[in-house]
């Protein structure tokens, strides 16, 4: 997977950064898969293990994990990192829909 054309696509993409290890990122699966799930067909969600995916995780200065970033045609709109609340990242993700 080319990083940079994913998040250069046209529209809104929301990518986590994770890791196998954190256990941050665990207790964040089921609430991504749930926005993955309400969201398919609107946004792609991309979820990239820091591990598997160095490069990506330098490239897009992720310091911590699980980050989240929601890019807007190949532009950074939002970042978090740290556990969220499924409906917070929902609401935050459309309001860059359109």
């Amino acid at each position: 997977m080319d990083y940079e054309s994913t998040i250069g696509s046209t529209g809104t993409v929301l990518v986590e950064f994770y890791a196998s290890w954190c256990p941050h990122c665990h207790k964040m699966m089921p609430v991504v898969a749930q926005v993955k799930e309400l969201l398919a067909g609107q946004v792609p969600v991309i979820q990239l293990d820091i591990d598997e995916h160095s490069a990506a995780a330098d490239s897009a200065g992720v310091e911590s994990v699980p980050t989240f970033i929601i890019y807007r045609n190949g532009r950074e709109m939002w970042r978090q990192s740290g556990e969220m609340d499924g409906e917070v990242l929902l609401r935050t993700v459309e309001k860059y829909l359109g």
